[in-house]
């Protein structure tokens, strides 16, 4: 395992889509272990492989419920509205108010090719929302209705 050089706002390959992972081998059974790894080391919540420079549908969460490995991970519900304050590591130093599901259904594969769904609510959906949003080249900033002091 490795800890991975993140990727900060202005770099391009944020704005990007990701591609569908199509087969799940030991490079992206790799870039996961070093995913998590690289959360962990900078103390985050979730990250996802854009930010690490990887354009490929692949996120890593711990919401402190234990470690998340979510391949091609999709919202397939979403339930009421929850307004919280985000962060982001590729956004160092910046948070703000951000208008999210309280509720969300997310199908996945996970490293074995299984689908698999998970439903989470409050901080889990939050994060599942916002990781997925990377995958989409979206970043929390654009979501912001009110910037917080850091």
């Amino acid at each position: 395992m490795a800890i991975r050089q993140l990727r900060y706002v202005n770099d391009p390959i944020l704005r990007k889509k990701s591609r569908e992972v199509t087969k799940i081998d030991d490079r992206i059974k790799t870039l996961l272990n070093d995913m998590v790894e690289t959360m962990y080391e900078n103390e985050g919540v979730g990250l996802a492989a854009p930010q690490v420079g990887i354009l490929r549908k692949v996120v890593v969460i711990d919401v402190g419920e234990g470690i998340l490995k979510l391949i091609n991970p999709e919202i397939i519900e979403k339930e009421g509205e929850s307004l919280d304050i985000e962060g982001c590591l590729s956004v160092p130093n910046r948070a703000g108010k951000v208008l999210r599901p309280e509720r969300v259904k997310v199908k996945y594969l996970d490293i074995d090719g299984n689908e698999k769904t998970i439903e989470g609510t409050g901080l889990l959906a939050r994060a599942l929302c916002h990781e997925i949003d990377h995958l989409n080249g979206i970043l929390f900033i654009d979501k912001v209705v009110e910037e917080v002091e850091d």
